[in-house]
C-alpha cells in the first residue's frame, strides 16, 4: 500500500509539473506563434495558453508599435547637394504568423529597408524641395516602406524626415540669398508707396487745379499748424488772391 501511495504522490507531481509548464501567460499587446513538431498552427493569446512540453515550440510577438531611429544617411540630391539626413520610423506588427515565418528578424530588415528607401527616395528630390515640401516627402517613404514590409505582417504607420545638415557653404550661400530676397522685397515695398505717394499728390493737384478755394482752405491750415508750433518769429508768403476781394472792392470805392 506505502508504495502504491508513492506512486500515486509521485504521478500527482508529476501531472502537477507537467500542467505547470504547459501553461503561458500571454499578456495583451502580444501573441504567442506556436509550432508543433516544427509545423506552424497558428498564433495564441491573449491570457493563459497551453503549449504541450517537448511537441511544442512558441515565438513571443510584441504588437505594440516600435519606435526606431534610422542612422544618418549621406546622400546626393537631384540638384547634386550634399546632405545628411537621418529620420524615425513608426511601426507594428499586424499579422504574428507573417513576422515569424516570412522573415528572419522583421526589426532589422525594417531598419534596412528604411535606410535604403530613405536614400533612394531624397536623392530624387531637390533640395528646395526637401526644406520645403516634408511633409509629402514623409508620405511618400511611408507609402513605399509599408508596401516592402506588408509581406512580413509589418504596417509601417508614420516616417518622419527629423534633420537636414547642409555643408558650410551651402549655409553661407541660402543666408545670402534669402538677404538679397528681403532686400529686393524693401526695395519693391518702397517702389510701391512711393508709387502710391504719387498718385495721390496728382489727384490732389487735379482737384486744386479746379477749385482754387482749395489751394487758400489748405495755405490757412498750413499756417495754423506753423501758428501752434513754438516759435518766436514766423515769416511766410501771403497769396495775393486772398486780397483780389479787398483790391476789386477798393476799385470800385475809387470809380
Amino acid at each position: 500500500m506505502e508504495n502504491i501511495a508513492a506512486v500515486i504522490v509521485v504521478v500527482v507531481v508529476g501531472l502537477f509539473m507537467l500542467v505547470a509548464s504547459a501553461l503561458r501567460v500571454i499578456r495583451e499587446y502580444e501573441r504567442a506563434v506556436v509550432f508543433r513538431l516544427g509545423r506552424l498552427i497558428g498564433d495564441k493569446g491573449p491570457g493563459i495558453i497551453w503549449i504541450w512540453p517537448v511537441v511544442d515550440r512558441y515565438v513571443k510577438i510584441d504588437l505594440r508599435v516600435i519606435t526606431m531611429d534610422v542612422p544618418k544617411q549621406e546622400l546626393m540630391t537631384r540638384d547634386n547637394v550634399p546632405v545628411t539626413v537621418d529620420a524615425v520610423i513608426y511601426f507594428r506588427v499586424v499579422n504574428s504568423n507573417d513576422a515569424v515565418t516570412k522573415v528572419e528578424n522583421f526589426v532589422r530588415a525594417t531598419s534596412l529597408i528604411s535606410q535604403t528607401t530613405l536614400r533612394a527616395i531624397l536623392g530624387q528630390a531637390e533640395l528646395d524641395e526637401l526644406l520645403s515640401e516634408r511633409e509629402q516627402i514623409n508620405q511618400r517613404l511611408q507609402q513605399v516602406i509599408d508596401e516592402q514590409t506588408e509581406p512580413w505582417g509589418v504596417k509601417v504607420t508614420a516616417v518622419e524626415v527629423r534633420d537636414v545638415v547642409l555643408p558650410e557653404g551651402m549655409k553661407r550661400a541660402m543666408a545670402k540669398q534669402a538677404e538679397t530676397e528681403r532686400e529686393r522685397r524693401a526695395k519693391i515695398i518702397n517702389a510701391e508707396g512711393e508709387f502710391q505717394a504719387a498718385q495721390q499728390l496728382r489727384e490732389a493737384a487735379n482737384i486744386i487745379s479746379t477749385q482754387p478755394i482749395a489751394l487758400q482752405l489748405r495755405f490757412l491750415q498750413t499756417l495754423t499748424e506753423v501758428a501752434s508750433e513754438n516759435n518766436s518769429t514766423t515769416i511766410f508768403p501771403v497769396p495775393v488772391d486772398l486780397f483780389a476781394p479787398f483790391i476789386k472792392a477798393m476799385e470800385k470805392k475809387a470809380e
